[in-house]
Order: C-alpha cells, then sequence, then structure tokens
C-alpha cells in the first residue's frame, strides 16, 4: 500500500504537580490556545481542550509517525516553559498521565465531556474522575503507585 491511513484519537488527562490548583480561569483560555498552537506544529488536531485549577483533558488525533509520548513531552514541556515565562510564578505538570483510545462515534460525548469539566467537578474531584477513568476504560492500576 503506497499510503497510510489512521483514525488516531486520543483522550489525554494529566494534572500539575502534586495536582496544585494553579491552573487560573484567567490563564486557562491561553494555555488551551497554546497547547493547541504546539499540536498543530506537530501535525497533531485538537478537537477539544479543558480542564480545571488542577488538571487538563484534551481530545487530540494524532499522525501514525508521532507516539502519545512524544506529542504529550512536546506539549507539556513547551506549555510549562511558556507558563513560566507568561505567568512568572513555578509551574510544573505532573510526570505521568492518562492517554485513552476514543471511536470515532464516541466523539462528541467526549467533547462534551472535556467542555463541562467545571460543572462536572463540582461533585467530584481529580482523583475520583480518574480513576473512574482507568477503570472505564480497563486499566489495571495499583494504588500505591499513582498518585507518586
Amino acid at each position: 500500500m503506497s499510503h497510510t491511513y489512521s483514525n488516531l484519537l486520543t483522550h489525554l488527562v494529566f494534572s500539575t504537580h502534586d495536582r496544585r490548583p494553579c491552573i487560573t480561569g484567567e490563564m486557562r483560555p491561553r494555555l488551551f490556545e497554546y497547547m493547541s498552537g504546539i499540536a498543530r506544529e506537530l501535525r497533531t488536531t485538537v478537537l477539544a481542550a479543558g480542564g480545571i485549577a488542577d488538571h487538563v483533558h484534551m481530545l487530540i488525533v494524532t499522525p501514525p509517525s508521532l507516539s502519545i509520548a512524544d506529542a504529550l513531552q512536546e506539549i507539556k514541556g513547551g506549555s510549562s516553559k511558556w507558563l513560566h515565562e507568561t505567568f512568572g510564578p513555578v509551574f510544573d505538570w505532573q510526570r505521568g498521565y492518562g492517554a485513552f483510545s476514543v471511536s470515532r462515534s464516541n466523539v462528541p460525548s467526549v467533547v462534551r465531556y472535556i467542555e463541562r469539566q467545571e460543572a462536572h467537578h463540582r461533585k467530584r474531584d481529580f482523583k475520583q474522575e480518574f480513576l473512574e477513568l482507568l477503570r472505564r476504560n480497563g486499566v489495571e492500576i495499583d494504588e500505591r503507585y499513582l498518585w507518586k
């Protein structure tokens, strides 16, 4: 076959270091736009980006030549540097992340989920949400290491 065809949709979830609530409402739209710009440079499409003070969700479409780990290294590293330069305070992302495959038919519901993060988190915190995402996606976890 002379061409490669793919449909690689991934729901990403990652938190601030120690889940500190340091992503203010003022910086959120600018942060999501900046992260989307990094993704575009990687030939990655961001279908949705959202979150609250202590974590971010993104729904992305990646080319087959780019691993999720490499995409996140660029997005998290570049946005962390930008946050330091733009807003001044020390900012770091947590080292790990969640990455969950999404079927094309579930894109609208995942986009709605990401867009409604503030309302969603009136009922549950990030830890509860992340554990639920892991369980729903069949990811085996060892809670002794999950929050380090």
